[in-house]
This record gives C-alpha cells, sequence and structure tokens, in this order.
C-alpha cells in the first residue's frame, strides 16, 4: 500500500469520527419555525409586480461539460473565468474562446498542496482586482494540516498569507471574494468542532477580511483577521447595489440560513440554529429545512440574490433592496432539473454562472457532469 494511500485512510478514518462526534451535538436552541417573510409587493398591474418572483429563468445555456467537483469561479478581465475543482485540485480557464457551442477549457494549473478529501481540497478563488497589472489569484484549499489563504500566478506555486484555519473532513468553509471596499473576504467553517464558531481567537466559524497580504484589513472590528463570528459553515457570500454583505449558510439538521453580514457581529452558532429571537445573537433573514437548501454559492445579479442549493438541487431566488432588506419572499428555480448546485457567480455579461456538483460523491451524475450553467433571470 502506497503512503499517500495509508494516509487517505487514515485521513477517512478520523474523518468519519469527527463527523460523528462533532456534529453529534445539538445546538441550545432551534428555532420552531422560519422567519416571516415580507409578502410579494401589490401592484395595479399583478403581472409586472410577480415577474421578479417568478422561479421561471429566462434562459439555461450549457457553457462547459465534463469537470469534475467544480467549486469556485473567478472571471478575468477578458472575458474568461478560472474555475477550481476540488478533488483533483486542477484550476482551469474556462473561455473567452468556443467550439462546437461550448466554450474552451484548459488545464492552466495544478495545486498539489491541495488535499481532496471529503469536503476539502481546492475550494475557493478570487482574481485580484488589479490582475491586469499583478496578474494575481487568490485560492483556499485544504493543506494536510490546515485550510489556508494563498497568492497564486498562472504556472507557479502558491504563497500562503494565512495559514491555521482549522481543518476537518466537513465543514471547512472556503469561499473567497473581493468586496466593494477593495479587502479579499473568506469564509470559514466550525471544522466540526462547535467551540470554534465562537472562540475569537480561532478562524473558525467566521467570515474574515483582510488585505492582499493577508493581514487584518483596516476597521476590522476587533483588531484581527475576524469580520463576523458564530457561524457553521458559510459558503457563499454576495454584495447587494447597496454595499450590504449576505451569506449562505448550511445549519445542521433543521434550518439552513441566509444572512445579513455586519460587523463584529454573533450568529450564533452553536448556541442557535435558525431565527431564535435571542437579542445577542443576529437572526438569519431567511431559513429552510435543509432537504430544500444546502445552499453552496450566492451571488446578486441586478436586484436578486441567487442561492446554488446542492441537497435542495434547485436556486434560491430573493428579491433584495439596496437598504439590505428582502422585498418579498424567495422563490425556486430549476428545482431538480441539473442534479446538486455548488457555485453561482455573477458573470461579466449579467448573466449567472452555475457550478453543478453531481460528482462530489453524493449525487447522480449523468454523462455530462459536472456542468457549469449559464442563467438568465427574467426581467424585473
Amino acid at each position: 500500500m502506497s503512503l499517500r494511500r495509508a494516509r487517505n485512510g487514515i485521513i477517512a478514518a478520523l474523518t468519519a469520527f469527527t463527523f460523528t462526534a462533532g456534529c453529534s451535538e445539538e445546538p441550545d436552541t432551534i428555532a420552531s419555525q422560519a422567519p416571516t417573510l415580507p409578502a410579494a409587493p401589490t401592484s395595479a398591474a399583478p403581472s409586472s409586480a410577480t415577474a421578479t418572483f417568478s422561479p421561471r429563468t429566462a434562459e439555461v445555456k450549457t457553457l462547459a461539460t465534463g469537470l469534475r467537483v467544480p467549486w469556485g469561479v473567478a472571471f478575468l478581465p477578458d472575458g474568461g473565468a478560472l474555475v477550481t475543482e476540488r478533488d483533483s485540485g486542477r484550476i482551469v480557464q474556462v473561455g473567452p474562446g468556443s467550439s462546437d457551442g461550448r466554450l474552451t477549457v484548459t488545464e492552466v494549473g495544478m495545486i498539489r498542496e491541495a488535499d481532496g478529501n471529503s469536503e476539502g481540497g481546492l475550494l475557493g478563488i478570487a482574481v485580484s482586482p488589479q490582475y491586469a497589472q499583478d496578474k494575481t489569484v487568490f485560492l483556499y484549499y485544504t493543506s494536510s494540516k490546515d485550510n489556508r489563504v494563498a497568492r497564486w500566478k498562472l504556472g507557479g506555486r502558491p504563497e500562503p498569507i494565512v495559514t491555521g484555519i482549522p481543518i476537518s473532513g466537513v465543514h471547512n468553509g472556503g469561499r473567497l471574494a473581493f468586496g466593494p471596499d477593495g479587502f479579499l473576504y473568506a469564509t470559514t467553517g466550525d471544522a466540526a468542532t462547535v467551540g470554534n464558531s465562537q472562540d475569537l481567537k480561532s478562524l473558525g466559524g467566521k467570515i474574515l477580511r483582510m488585505t492582499p497580504d493577508g493581514k487584518p484589513a483596516p476597521g476590522n472590528p476587533f483588531g484581527t483577521l475576524v469580520w463576523s463570528y458564530g457561524h457553521r459553515n458559510v459558503q457563499g457570500i454576495a454584495w447587494d447595489s447597496g454595499g450590504h454583505l449576505w451569506a449562505t449558510e448550511f445549519g445542521q439538521n433543521t434550518w439552513d440560513e441566509i444572512n445579513r453580514i455586519e460587523p463584529g457581529k454573533n450568529y450564533g452558532w452553536p448556541k442557535v440554529e435558525g431565527a431564535a429571537g435571542q437579542g445577542k445573537y443576529v437572526d438569519p433573514l431567511v431559513a429552510w429545512t435543509t432537504a430544500e437548501a444546502s445552499c453552496s454559492g450566492a451571488a446578486i445579479a441586478g436586484d436578486v440574490l441567487v442561492a446554488a442549493c446542492l441537497r435542495g438541487q434547485r436556486l434560491w431566488l430573493a428579491p433584495v433592496q439596496a437598504d439590505g432588506t428582502l422585498r418579498a419572499a424567495p422563490v425556486p428555480a430549476l428545482v431538480g432539473e441539473y442534479g446538486r448546485l455548488r457555485d453561482a457567480h455573477t458573470a461579466p455579461d449579467g448573466s449567472v454562472w452555475v457550478l453543478t456538483s453531481n460528482h462530489d460523491g453524493r449525487g447522480e451524475p449523468i454523462a455530462a457532469d459536472d456542468r457549469i450553467l449559464a442563467v438568465t433571470l427574467a426581467p424585473a
């Protein structure tokens, strides 16, 4: 037996133990019902009032096929995109060229340091806002010791800028994105250790905000990398037109959440799950049962928050306003049509790229999987 195979067997065994030990603990309080959501607005012309909330989409186009567990996507200045594959450690460039009706897919890098076991591996990716000048990409990946954020240039080796993010077979977070303030945000999971989320000295169960050098960004509430805490496993973040940060979060057994994130606030895990109405913890604005959600990716297209869901096998479309509130209750789209949906990312042309995740060990892949879809929403 090879050393790598033996090590992977050990990690798998530890993962199973960690999952059983860490996830069996129930939160102190579980909300009895979902948050109260706003009703759809009334109008003299009902068709125009309900168009934004229709589960239909104007168009769904397959851009690429044959990927394996694509996890994150980030667009380049030329209109092409870089996509990570969680398990293989590959980074591929998708487009801008095309052939036979599909965008070209070309391998541009392999992150051999990424340890693809269970939910870990090569995860989030973000392109520097100054990419045309610095050619720098940021990656979030699982090493043999920790989760980490690294700088990377095509053809090179990753240069870690943040290390020591807790590691587990589950709950690794992993999303990266530059905010409208120019700083890099990273989401981390509690690594199946429930104490991490409430511990401000731990990087687990947090949303982090940093400079491109991995240092705490100016204005961070605690003078550290921590922007918000009390999270179980955030894997999707996006900003609305008013600059408010929204996040999708995996709950445990009862509620998956969408939260509006504010600096320094405590989002409750593992003390509460769902909207429990305890003042010292921020309640989610939306909560669904895990069977209809388990949303991993988030994007905002115009005034619609698009959440891509794994177990729920759908998109949730939530109309958000510039003041950081919901205009109406979310509606589902593409339910069961493409299997498990991992990420959503707004493209330069205004469409939303959606990554399927049917090869992740929990889906039922078809020959074309995994795919990248371009979803165009019906106009408001």
